[in-house]
């Protein structure tokens, strides 16, 4: 099976690493990720037509140009050829009807770095995966995708576009805001900033996420994000009202069961 790979960041990266025992054909637009591809024995141009006889392609790109990408690829693959996007975002990019075979997915994985070479094989190692297929593939593509996503160590989960982007804007995109707004209110103050220590540093570590991916997140899915901080403030008045020492412990014992020991999703 032909499988390729369009843009190398983390994500992009990261697959191509942890699949790297398939038969890979890789697009960057960058020379020196080209050059360490290249390197490793892997097929890679800066030419997406290297992409035409894949059976499986991932497209990596940022959600700003992913929509364009995908555009592009309708002169390039084959009918048959099952194509999946991993945006953050789902139903912006599931509007278009294209020729080949497109299945959204997300890989709920990732860290406060980009780029080719902050990429590792492990990334997805017991992460959530999240699919949603669109109305042109049959039961057949979306397994046969499945199985190349578990390939990776990822565990895949279904829904649909919209309650995709409503989760994501609550445990992903509003933490990122919080995380963000955090940073900015103690620029200004000499003293937190030289007292700031380990609860501080964990709780502004999204502060320094990719900038592009960050203002696409706010661009597409603004109406999600200002629900989900609404229920944030609902939910700190909530905890300010009464019974405070009982809620917290509730939360404290829903918050430890919620991982397991490597930090991984463990709630079914």
């Amino acid at each position: 099976m032909n499988i390729g790979i369009y843009s190398l960041g983390l994500i992009g990266g990261s697959l191509l690493k942890a699949l790297s025992d398939e038969k890979l054909f890789a697009v960057s637009q960058n020379s020196d990720t080209l050059h360490s591809i290249d390197k490793m024995g892997i097929t890679c141009s800066s030419d997406i037509s290297i992409l035409s006889n894949c059976d499986i392609v991932f497209v990596c790109s940022s959600m700003e140009h992913t929509p364009s990408v995908l555009k592009e690829l309708d002169s390039v693959l084959l009918p048959d050829t099952i194509v999946a996007d991993v945006c953050s975002l789902k139903s912006f990019v599931m509007k278009d009807v294209h020729p080949y075979k497109f299945i959204g997915t997300h890989p709920m994985a990732g860290t406060e770095k980009s780029g080719f070479n902050a990429s590792f094989p492990q990334l997805f190692q017991g992460a959530k995966w999240v699919i949603t297929p669109s109305d042109n593939v049959s039961s057949e593509d979306v397994e046969l995708l499945v199985s190349i996503i578990e390939k990776t160590g990822a565990k895949p989960i279904f829904m649909s576009p919209q309650e995709h982007d409503e989760s994501a804007a609550l445990i992903s995109h509003m933490p990122l805001i919080v995380a963000q707004g955090l940073m900015k209110s103690v620029l200004g103050n000499v003293s937190a900033l030289n007292l700031a220590a380990s609860g501080f540093r964990d709780m502004t570590r999204l502060a320094m996420s990719n900038t592009s991916m960050a203002s696409d997140m706010l661009k597409y899915n603004r109406e999600n994000i200002l629900n989900s901080l609404n229920l944030l403030r609902n939910s700190i008045d909530e905890l300010l009202s009464a019974d405070y020492e009982e809620q917290i412990q509730d939360l404290s014992n829903a918050r430890a069961s919620l991982y397991d020991s490597d930090g991984k999703n463990s709630y079914n």
